[in-house]
């Protein structure tokens, strides 16, 4: 089953050249799993904007807004506004390794990073073990919907194997 398509301004730059590799259709998948995000949420259509930048540029923007000297897979900026949600930007380097070290590929990879910035955007956390109760779930169910298996899947065979 397809998520509903969501009329929505989500706006992707690709500022990292390496991410067109990912090909033409894959700012519209990350627009689809951005509006997927909201209608899971129950959020009305606001605007944001994703960037897919290079790990340069996450660096910068994770010590300018985090004091964190490293790059991130993924950042989110809440706008604090219903018209314009926020701001998202992944690492094309980080989340590459990523996707690589887990066996997924970098474009299922990508789109989770979409969904989990999306959700942070809306309020949604996973510091304490509550919060991940209720953000994982929803990325799970989200990524089901665009044809994608569950990326905590790995980390609950590992536990339970402990």
């Amino acid at each position: 089953m397809k998520p509903p398509v969501v009329r929505s301004r989500i706006q992707v730059l690709i500022e990292e050249p390496r991410w067109r590799l990912l090909g033409r259709t894959f700012p519209a998948q990350l627009r689809r799993a951005a509006g997927a995000s909201l209608v899971e949420a129950g959020r009305s259509p606001g605007g944001l904007t994703i960037l897919l930048g290079s790990d340069a540029r996450l660096a910068a923007l994770n010590a300018q807004f985090r004091d964190i000297e490293k790059p991130t897979n993924v950042l989110s900026f809440p706008a604090g506004t219903d018209a314009y949600l926020g701001d998202v930007a992944i690492a094309y380097g980080v989340t590459a390794r990523e996707a690589e070290d887990t066996s997924k590929t970098i474009r299922e990879h990508a789109l989770h990073l979409a969904v989990h910035g999306v959700l942070h955007l809306l309020g949604y956390d996973h510091e304490t073990v509550r919060e991940a109760r209720i953000m994982e779930p929803m990325e799970v169910s989200i990524l089901a919907k665009l044809g994608i298996a569950d990326p905590y899947l790995a980390r609950t065979a590992s536990a339970m194997a402990d």
